[in-house]
């Protein structure tokens, strides 16, 4: 394979799965581990991607807010995963909150309606899903953004300030040990820090793409919320475990 196609191929696959191993390198184009690190190398050097430990994944923008029919096609087992262990969390009677995100998504079929919940969403698509399942839901009031799907705004941060949850369930674009839970837009971020401020337990869902990466938004520090994710290399869960709680799910 040309060094073109072959770089090429690595570009579709981290632009779709968000990350890319260099064993899959290696057994996809059938190359040799240095020639790996070396298409990593020159990619990295043109602002392409991001070298890891093992591999390399999508280099983001602080900005960059993928749009909801782009985010539920990306690594949706792992997605799927990480959403079983979250409604693992789930007791019988709960008052949650799930959020906008693609993972939150996720849990939804996996809900008992038997288990007389009461769920908080600002997530449009999230609120029908819900109510196709017979579970009471309530959809939070105000300014419907067009990408997410999400409704944000002043409206609806005071709407939270006004419920009290058990769980609140949270997709996020960063996990950093430096900058904390971070999301691109100020928004959609003040909504997140109102829902955490708002429950008794925290849950933040995260795939292993969004460790190491930054947006422009601070949500919260690592310690306000327990992390559930998938595959943590040995070093990154040393880097991160001591600042936060971790549930690991294997995809």
């Amino acid at each position: 394979m040309l060094t073109e196609e072959r770089q090429q191929y690595i570009l579709n696959t981290i632009r779709f799965k968000g990350i890319i191993k260099i064993k899959d390198i290696c057994s996809e184009t059938n190359c040799s581990e240095s020639t790996a690190r070396r298409d990593l190398q020159q990619l990295e050097e043109q602002g392409e991607l991001l070298r890891v430990h093992g591999g390399a994944k999508y280099m983001n923008s602080l900005q960059e807010e993928p749009a909801m029919n782009d985010k539920v096609s990306r690594n949706v087992n792992a997605k799927d995963h990480i959403a079983q262990q979250a409604v693992a969390n789930i007791q019988i009677d709960d008052v949650i909150y799930l959020d906008a995100g693609t993972s939150t998504l996720a849990m939804i079929h996996h809900l008992n309606p038997s288990y007389n919940l009461r769920v908080v969403t600002n997530g449009v698509v999230h609120a029908s899903a819900l109510a196709d399942m017979g579970i009471q839901t309530y959809l939070l009031g105000g300014n419907l953004k067009g990408t997410t799907k999400a409704v944000i705004g002043p409206e609806a941060v005071k709407s939270l300030e006004e419920y009290r949850f058990n769980k609140v369930f949270l997709g996020i674009n960063g996990v950093h040990p430096k900058f904390g839970l971070t999301t691109p837009d100020p928004d959609e971020a003040v909504v997140k820090k109102t829902a955490i401020l708002q429950s008794e337990e925290s849950f933040i869902l995260a795939d292993n793409t969004k460790f190491d990466h930054v947006s422009f938004a601070r949500v919260g520090d690592l310690s306000s919320a327990t992390i559930i994710t998938d595959q943590l290399t040995p070093s990154v869960a040393e880097q991160y475990q001591p600042l936060t709680t971790i549930q690991e799910v294997q995809s």
